[in-house]
């Protein structure tokens, strides 16, 4: 807040939106507000979550005016992020000094569906009536390096876990970068963890092991898959780091700041410098507020010190659509009230009828106004709640086919490792034993081959003999012997004169 806004203001409240959670600061003192409550002399600042926003870099020719701009980055951006035109999406955006460029300046946008800003604030709203600020989370950060309580220059990258969301950003030489949300929220992380641990753990006792415990925890089954998921958690944020390092040119990350809303997740800092190989500390910081209970949630210090800021000292990006009204006399509404009431006054000179009709015109002139604008805001927001589903639709039924895709693949390739476990090993089993009783009877074997028919296997050996009798001798045996494990069946000893060979063909057939 600045210094006029000070002079307006006695207190200041902060509002998580996805927790229904408050604190209010009156002067260093920060407080969590059970029964929060709206009053005209208290200041309310709030944050998007990284889920609820679209976040890109986009350039603009030096050449444009000052003045221009906003048009031109609002089209951008519809045009870049192929936005639906049908939406009117909110927008805002700050400037990147640190992209250089002769012909361009960079701008960071910021896009926000106006429906997710409704429904996500609604009950806040309910409870405070108006929100002065809301400020994408990332942008908080700035005034960690405009109040000194980072005062080291360099790469560094804040992480930090949400219940609902876990946000990634980068800040090169105390400017935002780049922000990312991470798919390993509090919630996601503990649903995986039931998983490796087989049995369902609830949510609250979960988030107090790892609280109280950390990744050090006395039970050795709960540490084995603690160290396994968060194993898989930052290989992911690798992931991202890698990507961020080679899209922004970013040689190396000098600092990691990881932590969470709880109060700490013991080891997770040094988990972090040793999986990633960067210097890595706990994202707690002294932000010079003292409060009466002791963990005080990251981002409500973070609101609570951006307030305290002067506007050319921080990133000024609202999405705030939940304004104070105006002083009476700049109200739309309190101006018909004053011209109502001047032309009350004018038309009482007039006679007593001619008044009363223009009155009466002019009250359902009104009324009918009022519902007009009422019933035309409901239906454009209808069309755009429709076309989002509609869209949502899409993307669902692409991602479902990729997924029968892929499971009818790893389906067949199953298939087929079984085949090749299960029926060549059979077969060759069954080789070696016809061709030990071939041999008994010094009987040649000059080709093999294999069927399937239906659900019949059968085998078709070609048998040479210097005489007739060993290969009747053979099948006598083999009929006798094996008649629970094979069906033998020869149609033919023929006489090859050239060779002075007998060849038959003998079919087995297995049962």
């Amino acid at each position: 807040m600045n210094q006029e806004k000070q002079q307006s203001f006695t207190s200041v409240i902060s509002v998580d939106p996805y927790k229904q959670e408050y604190y209010k600061s009156i002067s260093s003192h920060l407080n969590k507000e059970l029964a929060p409550q709206y009053s005209k002399s208290q200041y309310a600042i709030s944050y998007l979550g990284t889920k609820s926003f679209i976040s890109a870099l986009i350039s603009v020719s030096k050449n444009i005016p000052e003045d221009d701009i906003p048009d031109v980055i609002e089209n951008k951006v519809y045009e870049d992020l192929a936005l639906d035109m049908a939406i009117s999406y909110k927008t805002s955006y700050v400037e990147a000094y640190n992209n250089v460029n002769e012909s361009n300046r960079f701008f960071h946008v910021f896009v926000v569906d106006p429906l997710s800003l409704e429904e996500d604030f609604k009950n806040c709203v309910d409870e405070i009536k108006y929100i002065d600020q809301i400020v994408p989370a990332p942008l908080l950060l700035k005034s960690l390096y405009t109040k000194e309580i980072i005062d080291d220059a360099g790469v560094h990258c804040f992480i930090y876990f949400q219940e609902d969301d876990t946000f990634f950003t980068i800040y090169n030489e105390n400017e935002f970068v780049y922000t990312k949300s991470l798919k390993y929220s509090l919630k996601e992380i503990h649903q995986r963890f039931c998983e490796l641990l087989g049995e369902q753990l609830s949510l609250g006792i979960f988030l107090q092991i790892l609280s109280n415990e950390g990744l050090a925890t006395t039970n050795k089954e709960y540490q084995k898959h603690l160290i396994k998921l968060f194993a898989e958690v930052f290989l992911h944020i690798s992931d991202v780091l890698t990507y961020t390092k080679r899209a922004f040119e970013i040689e190396k990350i000098d600092h990691i700041y990881i932590g969470s809303e709880l109060s700490a997740i013991a080891g997770l800092d040094e988990y972090s410098q040793t999986y990633l190989a960067i210097k890595s500390s706990e994202f707690n910081f002294n932000y010079g507020y003292t409060a009466d209970t002791g963990h005080i949630n990251q981002l409500h210090a973070l609101m609570q010190l951006y307030t305290t800021l002067p506007s050319e000292q921080r990133y000024e990006c609202n999405f705030s659509i939940f304004n104070r009204p105006p002083p009476f006399v700049q109200r739309e509404s309190g101006k018909i009230i004053l011209l109502t009431s001047a032309a009350m006054v004018i038309a009482l000179i007039y006679p007593i009828m001619n008044w009363s009709l223009s009155y009466a015109e002019s009250l359902r002139y009104t009324i009918l106004d009022a519902n007009y604008n009422e019933v035309h805001n409901t239906r454009v927001t209808r069309e755009a709640t429709v076309k989002l589903k509609e869209a949502h639709k899409v993307e669902a039924d692409k991602l479902k086919k990729a997924e029968e895709n892929e499971y009818n693949n790893k389906k067949n390739t199953l298939m087929k490792i079984r085949d090749v476990k299960v029926n060549y090993p059979m077969k060759a089993k069954h080789l070696t034993e016809l061709t030990k009783d071939l041999n008994k009877y010094s009987i040649l074997l000059t080709k093999i081959s294999y069927t399937e028919e239906k659900m019949d296997k059968v085998f078709v050996f070609t048998l040479v003999s210097a005489t007739d009798k060993k290969i009747t001798e053979l099948l006598e045996y083999l009929t006798k012997s094996k008649k629970n494990e094979y069906k033998f069946s020869l149609q033919s000893i023929d006489y090859n004169k050239k060779e002075e060979r007998y060849i038959s063909e003998l079919k087995v057939k297995l049962l």
